[in-house]
């Protein structure tokens, strides 16, 4: 399995000499955007891109090498870009104004990828903005995806999730726009795919907000929503300290971890009626099923080294369920 991640990322994502994609026509039939397009001169972007994503979000790096040869520079694109906004806002000692600052550049830097290589700016600097814009000259991409990844990133470490609506609410954000985005990749424009990709973000967004759980500082707020809490009698510093004999800390962690169930379910009810081209797009189910499966038998105990720790089995799961094409 190591070597055929390897083959993978050693093949080159597009012929770099031209830079031209490799698919001239997306599956909706309507021609490319033709704008001009500076070529990745020796790949670099794309390969710092794919580095990127491979460090910081390893399971969807997996799932990403999977698509087709076509869609994957874009993807890994987006998924960077992502990855570089998250990162703008993570760790426990960035100041909330420097914060700000640093999603307010990504931001502003989404209307510059849209603008005419004619203007120039800071993008052809940025390995990432590069790769985003050559994904947006070569792709028909919606411009309000891609800012409500800024978005929903503004609001506060240390603000709780009110309700369970307001938790899919901001997993909707964050997580299913980014999967919108790479359905537009695709090319597919179907009701059902955009519902499946809502459902399955909601999912990928919950079970990825628990798992950020055990690694929360003091002074951020945990996403089991306080009326979770209330219902439940249980205080976020019990969450925090997830001791194995809280029965009330693991009735509030086994109802966030249903909702996110619920809504994998709810994506995977879809199956049949999502283009097969697509259901790669989809394969980040593999890995959200796995870990609310080992939170299941831990007893929804976050602290458990079944669910701290990288699954294994996931590489090999997760080309399983691409032979098969399914999600």
């Amino acid at each position: 399995m190591r070597r055929l991640v390897r083959n993978w990322n050693n093949q080159l994502l597009l012929n770099a000499s031209t830079g031209q994609c490799l698919a001239a026509k997306c599956a909706s039939g309507q021609p490319a955007r033709t704008e001009s397009v500076e070529p990745d001169k020796n790949g670099f972007g794309s390969k710092y891109c794919m580095g990127l994503v491979e460090k910081y979000d390893y399971e969807n790096y997996l799932s990403t090498l999977l698509l087709p040869r076509e869609l994957r520079r874009a993807a890994f694109a987006l998924r960077a870009f992502n990855v570089e906004v998250s990162r703008s806002v993570s760790g426990h000692q960035i100041e909330p104004q420097i914060a700000k600052l640093r999603l307010k550049f990504w931001y502003d830097s989404i209307d510059k990828c849209f603008e005419l290589d004619s203007q120039r700016s800071y993008v052809k600097d940025q390995p990432v903005l590069r790769e985003l814009k050559h994904a947006v000259g070569t792709r028909k991409l919606n411009k309000i995806y891609l800012r409500r990844l800024v978005t929903a990133r503004e609001r506060p470490p240390n603000q709780a999730f009110e309700s369970m609506r307001s938790l899919e609410e901001y997993a909707e954000q964050a997580f299913s726009s980014l999967l919108h985005l790479l359905v537009e990749v695709s090319g597919a424009k179907d009701l059902q795919v955009d519902h499946a990709a809502s459902h399955l973000g909601k999912a990928q967004g919950i079970a990825t907000l628990l798992r950020a759980i055990p690694h929360a500082g003091r002074q951020q707020a945990v996403c089991v929503p306080l009326e979770v809490l209330v219902r439940h009698g249980v205080s976020q510093e019990r969450i925090l300290r997830s001791k194995s004999d809280d029965k009330g800390v693991e009735e509030c962690i086994f109802e966030v971890a249903s909702a996110a169930n619920t809504h994998l379910k709810l994506a995977r009810q879809l199956h049949d009626q999502v283009p097969r081209p697509v259901r790669k797009i989809f394969l980040s189910a593999v890995a959200t099923d796995g870990y609310l499966e080992r939170l299941r038998r831990a007893d929804f105990l976050l602290t458990h080294k079944g669910c701290v720790g990288r699954d294994t089995m996931l590489p090999a799961r997760l080309f399983w369920n691409s032979l098969l094409n399914r999600y």
